[in-house]
C-alpha cells in the first residue's frame, strides 16, 4: 500500500490508538474527568494528526534522497524524536489552558505522555511497516 490511501490508514489506526491511551493518561496525570481529558484527548488527536501529515510527508521527502535505503532504528528514532518534538510545542500550551494547570505543570504531563508516545511511536510505525509494508521512500 502506498500514497495518500497508506497515509490515511496509518493516521487512523495510530490516532485512535491514541486516543484512547491519551484520554486515560491525561485523566490520571491531571486529576481530570475523563469526560474533560477526552476533550483534550480529541484536540491533541486534530493537532497531531494535521502534523502527522505534515511531518511524514517532509521525512518521506527527506528519506527519498538518501542513500541508504531501508529504515533502521536509528532512522525510526529519528522520526519518532522529530514527530513528538513538533507537538510538544502545541500540545502543552493547549493543556495548560484546557486542564487549568500551569505551562510547567503541562510540560510535566506532557513529558510523561512524551515517553510514551516515543515508544508507541516508534513500535507502531514497526508494526505498521512489517503489515503493510515499507513506504516507496524506503525500498
Amino acid at each position: 500500500m502506498q500514497g495518500i490511501r497508506r497515509k490515511i490508514v496509518y493516521v487512523t489506526l495510530y490516532e485512535l490508538i491514541a486516543i484512547a491511551a491519551s484520554t486515560a493518561g491525561l485523566a490520571l496525570l491531571s486529576s481530570s474527568s475523563v469526560g474533560h481529558a477526552s476533550v483534550a484527548a480529541v484536540a491533541a488527536s486534530a493537532i497531531a494528526v494535521a502534523w502527522n501529515l505534515i511531518f511524514n510527508t517532509l521525512f518521506e521527502r527527506w528519506e527519498a534522497r538518501q542513500a541508504v535505503r531501508g529504515r533502521n532504528f536509528w532512522r525510526r528514532a529519528a522520526h519518532a524524536i522529530g514527530f513528538e518534538g513538533g507537538l510538544v510545542v502545541t500540545l502543552v500550551p493547549l493543556f495548560a489552558w484546557w486542564l487549568e494547570i500551569s505551562l510547567w505543570q503541562a510540560f510535566v504531563l506532557d513529558l510523561g505522555l512524551i515517553v510514551f508516545f516515543l515508544i508507541y511511536t516508534f513500535v507502531f510505525n514497526l508494526a505498521f511497516d512489517k503489515v503493510f509494508g515499507l513506504p516507496a521512500s524506503a525500498q
